[in-house]
């Protein structure tokens, strides 16, 4: 970083990763509870959910194409523009069985999307984040991530219930996707690499990743986030299943909606202060066996539209932290060079948990009910916790001596 550049104070991370998060809360809660009330089924609702969670699982992909072509800048706007157009074309499609292979199609165009709108924010963040901050970063960003899912499911069905236009929610969502772009402007543009040579850029970029991928720290970071706790995974299906506690339209979109967006900042923004004072990877772990305590008191309560409210937002507060501690952990163990490449091989290993448990939680919820798929959920995160602590310890003091002469070869190479 550029020692006379003054970083921009993290809130700022809130607004640019809004469209990241409103584009899953659209789908998994205004279309799943519209699509519901329409006669499509629960299998049919979890998978679009999944199709919008595919293109994270491997976004890593294309990432070295925004960290060596054009601007940070550039890419959010390119990104955020087609998130918009791709809210407008959902929300216009009729509400029927018929419709589900149009909107499978919209829900993965605004999981591609919206990843690279995220990995032009993770540019600007990666570049502008002091070490002692990266907490707070990681915090802030995930508070967007899981407010803007709230904003995109909880106003967006108040919008679409209400009004009995669900267009509107759509177009709202839209429109607020397009308003980030500005805060952009806001923000110094980290160094581009469009004016170097593409080859040598990309060399440079693989190195990187190299240096990432031999580290402890980097595989632990890799690990961890393809175990299946933290996914907030049950989330996706809170409208299918809330008539089982007696909620309505209204239940759902303030539980998932305001609320959720409410508890799930509070959490990850209470997490990312905490990440910076202990070690992140171990809060990850921690706030990940919590989430599986609060899917399994939600399955052994009481089944009325209170309690689904209470124990919703109990589930949103600690996915808030988890989210908190994944961005904290990312951001300690990627570094500055090639950001967007990195925090996107580790968000891809992360997006992998998520995917696999919406679809196992479909299948448990058909197979064992609503108590089994939170009872299911919570025997994952909590297997999962205890295997990176005994993995953590088993590595501990190990000697990595030879990865880091092999990242220096593979630097002088090419120099």
């Amino acid at each position: 970083m550029d020692a006379a550049h003054k970083p921009a104070h993290p809130i700022v991370y809130l607004a640019l990763y809004l469209p990241f998060g409103a584009s899953g809360g659209f789908g998994s809660v205004t279309l799943a509870y519209l699509l519901h009330q329409h006669g499509v089924g629960v299998l049919a609702i979890a998978g679009m959910a999944a199709l919008n969670l595919l293109p994270n699982t491997w976004k890593v992909l294309w990432a070295p194409l925004i960290d060596t072509t054009l601007s940070a800048r550039r890419w959010y706007a390119i990104g955020t523009g087609f998130t918009a157009l791709a809210f407008v074309a959902a929300a216009f499609a009729p509400l029927r069985p018929s419709s589900v292979p149009f909107l499978d199609a919209m829900s993965f165009l605004l999981g591609l999307s919206s990843s690279v709108s995220g990995m032009g924010a993770e540019r600007f963040m990666a570049y502008d984040t002091p070490e002692d901050q990266k907490g707070r970063a990681g915090g802030w960003s995930q508070a967007g991530s899981l407010g803007g899912s709230g904003l995109g499911g909880g106003l967006g069905l108040w919008l679409a219930v209400h009004t009995h236009q669900p267009w509107t929610a759509g177009v709202a969502l839209a429109a607020l996707s397009m308003s980030t772009i500005l805060v952009t402007l806001q923000l110094a543009d980290p160094p581009s690499s469009a004016d170097r040579n593409l080859l040598a850029t990309l060399r440079e970029t693989g190195v990187d990743v190299l240096n990432l991928c031999l580290r402890r720290i980097g595989l632990l970071a890799i690990f961890i986030c393809l175990l299946p706790m933290g996914t907030g995974a049950a989330g996706s299906l809170w409208p299918v299943i809330a008539g089982e506690w007696g909620a309505g339209a209204d239940e759902v979109a303030l539980a998932t909606g305001a609320l959720s967006g409410v508890f799930t900042m509070v959490g990850a923004l209470s997490a990312g202060y905490v990440c910076d004072r202990i070690d992140r990877k171990a809060a990850y772990a921690l706030f990940g066996a919590i989430g599986g305590l609060a899917a399994l008191a939600m399955a052994v309560g009481p089944r009325t539209p209170l309690a689904f409210m209470i124990f919703c937002n109990l589930y949103s507060l600690v996915v808030g932290a988890s989210f908190a501690a994944y961005g904290a952990l990312t951001l300690e163990a990627i570094g500055h060079g090639a950001a967007a490449t990195k925090y996107n091989l580790i968000a891809s290993a992360a997006n992998v948990p998520i995917m696999l448990m919406t679809l196992v939680d479909g299948q448990a919820q058909k197979r064992l009910g609503s108590g089994g798929m939170l009872m299911t959920e919570a025997a994952f995160a909590i297997a999962a916790a205890g295997l990176y602590l005994v993995v953590a310890r088993v590595t501990r003091g190990w000697s990595w001596g030879g990865a880091r002469r092999l990242i220096g070869l593979a630097r002088a190479e090419g120099g």
